[in-house]
């Protein structure tokens, strides 16, 4: 797979009619959601400003509240360990996979534990792994990597999810999502039954009272915080929120935002382990609770020109309004976090080196920048991130040529006004030839990668400049 580039994923994907299929059907569906949704929320561009807020005011005093929170888990019987990256939050998972003598593992939705390739850890140590969401499910048995940042498994159409699992769970084959979920449900109980350790991600963690918000739609997140007897909290060091009304006002526009609810059927809130006492006994949750709070390169992208990408939910609402993401889908850009985010946070983590074709995989259209629920610019960090690739020498090599010469063309006006009529006239000669309409079916490289998927207007007779200039 290190020998695959991004363009040959892209190339992939492009040429994969399942995929268009299954991404047509399920963007396009929660695009929808998500505008009926904010419709029913009373002032929601106030909300969403408010939210900005929080998010902007939590990141410029992290330390200060991950200390406050660190404290709050620790006071209501949980304990808190901080990792410096990944290979330190595997470590003190495994340790405690070791201390607690653990044999199963169920596992709720979590990015970061994606970013750990935890499962692949827990597999080396001989201990069995169970993913219980179920497009996370699916995605396990596949062999795959998520392509979606709320929905897993959007790569998959529903007969070849029911194939997979038929193949894979030895359930009933069926194609039919309900009859699918009712067989997945029974199989998973068993699992949430048996597991020794229990494994979630964290929406948001409040630092006033050192809860833990978990956001799922499955009741899967529940039951793997719950029923084992060991639960372990996995999330980054930018999940926080000051106070329970700031979360109030984030779960508004979350679940809105993700899946056009106005709030999710799950919202789990989570304060310490199970207490064990005569005058506070709890019949459920945990023994032990162990929150892991991971940096992984986010500290270094705190006070940079990214550190906005912080300020993300992870609703993943700009995948689904990107017309690349809606393209190419997750897989593509060969990272855990796919899409216009993906494209900022993945080179802003992991440094722009490896990743330097992700922020030019975009049209800078500004569709992420006006769904995000939290205003984050998503566009003004793709275009910083092309500028450190291409200072760093990374660009494609048609933007390193053809940047330049557009520069020498565009501050000569008289240079430029020639090159725009004789580029329009070849344009429009070469239109004629191919007999197309007027367009263009076939251009030569780099344009080819246009002409390959849709075809190319001609320039216009007359440019912007002279039918300004002619305006009576």
């Amino acid at each position: 797979m290190s020998n695959v580039t991004f363009y040959d994923r892209v190339e992939d994907a492009l040429n994969n009619e399942q995929l268009k299929v299954a991404l047509t059907r399920t963007t396009s569906k929660l695009g929808g959601l998500r505008i009926n949704a904010l419709a029913s929320l009373p002032d929601a561009d106030g909300v969403r400003d408010r939210a900005r807020l929080i998010r902007a005011h939590t990141i410029s005093k992290l330390a200060d509240y991950l200390e406050q929170f660190a404290a709050n888990v620790e006071k209501m019987g949980g304990h808190v360990h901080f990792a410096d990256d990944a290979a330190d939050a595997n470590r003190i998972v495994l340790e405690l996979a070791k201390q607690y003598d653990i044999k199963t593992v169920v596992k709720g939705k979590s990015m970061v534990s994606e970013e750990m390739h935890l499962n692949h850890e827990f597999e080396e140590m001989g201990i069995t792994v169970w993913e219980s969401d179920l497009g996370e499910r699916i995605v396990q048995e596949a062999g795959e990597m998520p392509s979606h940042i709320i929905a897993p498994a959007i790569h998959y159409t529903r007969e070849q999810a029911g194939d997979l699992l038929h193949d894979k769970l030895k359930i009933p084959l069926s194609h039919d999502p309900a009859v699918i979920v009712g067989h997945v449900r029974e199989k998973l109980r068993q699992e949430f039954l048996v597991a020794d350790m229990g494994i979630t991600g964290v929406n948001f963690g409040v630092a006033e009272t050192g809860t833990l918000a978990l956001v799922e739609n499955e009741g899967n997140g529940r039951l793997t915080s719950t029923v084992p007897r060991v639960h372990i909290a996995l999330m980054g060091i930018e999940r926080i929120v000051p106070t329970l009304d700031d979360l109030s006002i984030m779960l508004q526009v979350l679940a809105r935002s993700a899946t056009g609810q106005k709030l999710s059927v799950y919202t789990n809130l989570l304060t310490g382990p199970r207490r064990k006492s005569q005058t506070t006994g709890e019949t459920d949750g945990p023994d032990a609770l162990h929150v892991v709070i991971v940096d992984n390169g986010r500290s270094k992208v705190l006070g940079t020109e990214l550190a906005e990408i912080l300020y993300c939910i992870r609703c993943g609402a700009c995948l689904n309004a990107c017309p690349v993401y809606q393209q190419i889908g997750g897989h593509a850009y060969g990272s855990v976090y796919p899409g216009p985010v993906g494209a900022v946070l993945t080179p802003g983590l992991r440094g722009i080196g490896p990743w330097a074709e992700l922020p030019h995989a975009s049209s800078l259209c500004g569709a992420c920048k006006e769904v995000c629920p939290v205003r984050i610019d998503i566009p003004r960090m793709l275009l910083k991130l092309r500028e450190e690739g291409h200072e760093k020498g990374l660009a494609p090599a048609w933007v390193k040529m053809g940047l330049p010469m557009y520069r020498f063309v565009a501050t000569q006006p008289a240079l430029f006004k020639f090159v725009i009529k004789a580029s329009g006239f070849g344009v429009r000669m070469l239109a004629k030839i191919q007999g197309n309409g007027g367009w263009l079916n076939k251009l030569p490289p780099p344009l080819s990668g246009w002409t390959e998927h849709r075809d190319f207007p001609p320039f216009a007779a007359k440019s912007f400049s002279e039918q300004f200039k002619n305006r009576k």
